[in-house]
């Protein structure tokens, strides 16, 4: 048996021993950072450590209370806050409880909040604050099996026989514990690999979110197994702002217990660009939309400085794209990183002028990203890759723990999400569709035999509903959701992903991208701008103190717009080009539901908000 199968296969049964044995092993070690805003609310936050003993402190106290409150093995306490220290603290307490954790995203509306918690019978509800609390009172009524709500911010909260703040929580678990000195060990050596640890609501491109149940064993699981990648060590600083509502964040965690290095939590996303040069982290996880909107950053910045300082850009940009691809081409060839002198002398040249500040603004100690939630246009990783930040796509699903495939370090390829995870298989199906196998699949979606049975085979294979192809040695390349590709009127499939990759990396404008064309004799697209990028353009090109939505719809912003598709369709089959867009007087959002939580595009429901835009486009239409 190899170390890394010892490593997978000698995992503790639950993730609240594999903390355990984490406190155990280095207790003095710093285990995370977290910022506390100045009292006067002016100023820089201050960012404060806890060891991994002074997390167990809390994380025990958290258990204890819950245990104190009447909470049982395996019933669900739900957690609605955005991600901070205490989200996190509460999740290890849960399970520390023998509990499982039902996340729910903090922008949840009151009416699909209260269907998560009374489908998922959960007896405790941790909300972050008072208008999380509000949601719960709103639906009081229709929540019978919710006993108490614990509120981790009090401002504005009255407490009574049903609220109690986090602190109380945590006074009261300390308490229990005097009189109970023993209690954690024993409820967590108690904990079997098949008891539920988490239930994750996905959060549904279409229709009603699914409970998807995650006992220990899945996360227990994903901790070895991202530690055997060695894409981590001990010596790292992870910078996690990703919602851990998400399996994507949630996994993180677990990793991050297992390697032990120090992961600095803040979830807003306004402060990420202020904490980067703080924290200095060494990695990250990011979704593709954050590398968008540094790439559309850095590229208006550019412009912003003139013709000359934007050529030099353009220059840079084109050779950080041949380094990458040169630089792994011959890697996956010979091992090694080599490029030709002259490739080299302008890479470095480049670096000096342009790379090198992008680094610093990272932090100066960014050794890698993963990406994730959905795919990565491959001109826009090639540009990062080429200037030393590299990128490297993962690939996983809420049904499969997040993490099933990531590109390994050095042997990384952009355009792919790279291997399989030790102990996880996969095979394509004769249609196409990508398969899993492994102790990263769920157990199933709760309460729903049936809709697991459709997805879930009776030898453990998972159906992901997306598309992809296997390279001779493993990597995996996706090329589309089952259900998005399209069929035109005459007949041609289309991956609408592969068409709107393609645009966000040729517009630096460009926000989301919507590519319609089923059952219709061409493909269209809805277009939305990224807002700080197209008004700075349109400050230098006489539409300064215009609206955005004015902006967008002025004829020299269309005009700017239809030169990238003309670009684009360059580079397009026939039946791919698009032949007409239509501007958005607005970006997509997670508040108008067109987006999800974790930024997957919801396209029914967008399609459904402009269908006049769509109907103008068709309207008496022919290809040309």
């Amino acid at each position: 048996m190899s170390d890394t199968q010892t490593l997978i296969e000698n995992r503790p049964p639950s993730v609240a021993g594999l903390f355990l044995e984490r406190v155990a092993a280095t207790p003095d070690a710093e285990a995370y950072r977290y910022p506390v805003p100045p009292a006067s609310g002016q100023g820089p936050d201050e960012w404060k450590s806890l060891s991994w003993a002074q997390t167990a402190e809390r994380v025990h106290a958290i258990a204890a209370g819950l245990i104190e409150l009447g909470v049982r093995p395996e019933q669900r306490v739900a957690l609605a806050s955005a991600t901070r220290i205490e989200w996190i603290l509460a999740d290890l307490g849960i399970m520390c409880a023998g509990a499982a954790t039902t996340t729910v995203y903090p922008q949840t509306n009151a009416e699909e909040s209260a269907f998560i918690l009374s489908d998922s019978g959960s007896r405790v509800l941790v909300a972050e604050n008072a208008e999380q609390l509000a949601k719960a009172q709103e639906k009081r009524a229709e929540l019978p099996e919710l006993t108490h709500v614990v509120v981790i911010d009090p401002d504005g909260v009255e407490t009574g026989d049903w609220v109690l703040t986090l602190a109380e929580l945590e006074s009261r678990g300390a308490a229990y514990l005097e009189k109970n000195p023993d209690l954690i060990k024993e409820r967590v050596g108690a904990i079997t690999k098949d008891q539920l640890a988490t239930l994750i609501y996905t959060s549904g491109t279409t229709g009603r979110p699914k409970g998807v149940r995650l006992p220990h064993d899945n996360w227990s699981y994903m901790a070895k197994a991202i530690a055997a990648t060695g894409l981590v060590s001990q010596d790292d600083v992870q910078y996690l702002w990703l919602p851990l509502a998400h399996v994507f964040g949630k996994v993180l965690t677990s990793g991050h217990i297992e390697v032990g290095h120090v992961t600095a939590v803040d979830g807003r996303v306004d402060k990420i660009i202020e904490n980067l040069p703080v924290v200095q982290p060494t990695y990250m996880a990011a979704v593709p939309r954050i590398f968008e909107k540094v790439y559309n950053g850095v590229v208006a910045k550019a412009r912003e400085g003139g013709a000359a300082k934007y050529r030099i850009f353009q220059w840079a940009s084109g050779v950080a794209r041949e380094y990458a691809k040169v630089t792994q081409d011959n890697f996956r060839r010979t091992g090694t990183h080599s490029v030709p002198f002259g490739l080299a002398a302008k890479h470095k040249v480049a670096d000096a002028l342009v790379y090198a500040k992008l680094r610093e603004a990272f932090g100066g100690n960014l050794r890698a990203c993963v990406s994730g939630s959905v795919a990565l246009a491959p001109e826009i990783g090639y540009f990062f890759a080429g200037a030393g930040i590299h990128i490297l796509e993962g690939y996983g699903l809420t049904e499969s723990s997040a993490a099933s495939f990531v590109n390994p370090g050095e042997a990384y390829r952009t355009g792919t999400v790279g291997k399989p995870l030790p102990g996880t298989e996969v095979r394509i199906a004769d249609d196409g569709e990508i398969l899993l196998r492994g102790p990263g699949i769920m157990e199933g979606y709760h309460g729903l035999p049936e809709k697991t049975a459709e997805v879930l085979e009776p030898d453990g294979w998972f159906h992901t509903g997306d598309i992809g192809e296997l390279s001779a040695d493993g990597y995996l390349r996706i090329t589309d959701r089952k259900k998005d590709l399209f069929k035109t009127s005459a007949g041609k499939y289309v991956a609408p992903t592969e068409v709107e990759g393609g645009f966000k990396a040729v517009c630096p404008y460009t926000s989301n991208i919507v590519l319609i064309g089923a059952d219709r004799n061409f493909c269209s697209a809805l277009i939305a701008l990224d807002e700080a990028a197209i008004m700075g353009w349109a400050k230098d090109n006489g539409l300064e103190g215009k609206s955005y939505d004015e902006v967008v719809a002025a004829p020299a912003t269309v005009a700017l717009i239809d030169g990238y598709v003309k670009q684009l369709n360059e580079g397009l089959q026939r039946w791919q080009t698009v032949k007409k867009f239509r501007l958005l007087p607005r970006d997509l959002d997670v508040e108008h539901g067109e987006l999800t939580p974790s930024l997957k595009l919801k396209r029914p429901v967008v399609e459904r908000e402009y269908k006049y835009l769509i109907e103008e486009m068709y309207e008496g239409a022919r290809e040309a």
